[in-house]
């Protein structure tokens, strides 16, 4: 199945009107998404496909302050109180490796709600290690790329993660798939559900300030989903 990761109400819509099975639901994709507003989740949950809401409470890399922490669990409890189906979380600790007392924290928060460890695995020093302590912490599943930039050219270690995981926490590559590769990504690593934007540009107006990026923004694209959907195997 393929997840769409979209960041407005018009992007769930989209995605679902498409054939994906299952959203992530963030704001600022351009940041590589982060948690999406209150208002976003309700209208969301109240559409009829699985949502999935990203926590990260800023850009950057994965290592938070305790304030930081405070404020991702409050957006968790935000979830539950909108109906979400699932989150998306992650957190590095000092050495690099995934922060597991934060991670507990969080995923006892989310009791009940489905949960996918995001690409923090694709920035750790030892993503086979970190793969282990998800399934011991009781993730649902893993995006990654392979710990590479596009997940075509993490492959390898993307069939690795699937044979390692034996069937205990699904592992759902992303970054970089497209209707033209994902089938081949697939059949290489064994995997069951894949994660891709599929979006396109919308051309920027003029402003006065940075409302709207030079080179425009993204939209969720549903003619795009429906393509990708079409050369997942059935």
């Amino acid at each position: 199945m393929l997840e769409v990761c979209v960041d407005t109400i018009d992007g769930v819509m989209a995605a679902m009107q498409g054939g994906a099975g299952r959203v992530e639901l963030c704001s600022s994709l351009s940041e590589g998404g982060l948690t999406p507003s209150a208002g976003l989740m309700r209208a969301a949950a109240d559409l009829p496909i699985p949502c999935y809401a990203m926590i990260r409470p800023r850009g950057g890399l994965f290592g938070f302050s305790e304030a930081e922490a405070r404020v991702m669990l409050a957006d968790i409890a935000m979830v539950h109180e909108a109906g979400l189906a699932g989150v998306v979380l992650g957190a590095q600790a000092e050495d690099g490796g995934l922060n597991m007392p934060l991670l507990r924290r969080m995923l006892a928060a989310a009791t009940g709600l489905g949960t996918t460890l995001h690409r923090v695995i694709d920035v750790v020093p030892a993503p086979l290690l970190a793969l282990g302590q998800a399934i011991d912490l009781g993730f649902d599943r893993v995006l990654t790329s392979g710990a590479e930039p596009f997940a075509q050219d993490g492959a390898e270690l993307i069939t690795q993660m699937v044979t390692q995981a034996a069937g205990r926490i699904s592992i759902m590559p992303g970054c970089g798939l497209t209707a033209a590769n994902v089938a081949a990504v697939m059949a290489r690593t064994g995997v069951q559900e894949v994660h891709a934007a599929c979006n396109v540009p919308v051309p920027g107006g003029a402003a006065f300030s940075d409302f709207d990026p030079p080179g425009g923004r993204y939209q969720t694209s549903e003619s795009q989903v429906r393509a990708m959907v079409s050369q997942i195997p059935g």
